[in-house]
């Protein structure tokens, strides 16, 4: 399972949480958010695509960095 790197537009706690609140739904995935630098960096067996649909989700601007 490789690690993907996302940008994410989060300025808060709050912001933060609501992509926590999204990701943790996701079964077999696991994932760090790096607030100060607005990088969500996520394990998963879901593709890319996917990942960043659920991450849109959260009402933030988000894009795909690449591979970790």
């Amino acid at each position: 399972i490789q690690k993907q790197e996302f940008f994410v537009d989060m300025t808060c706690e709050g912001c933060s949480g609501a992509v926590t609140n999204v990701l943790k739904r996701l079964t077999g995935t696991t994932f760090e958010i790096d607030l100060p630098n607005k990088k969500v960096l996520i394990e998963s067996d879901h593709d890319v695509e996917f990942l960043l649909t659920t991450l849109k989700k959260t009402g933030k601007e988000a894009t795909y960095i690449g591979t970790k």
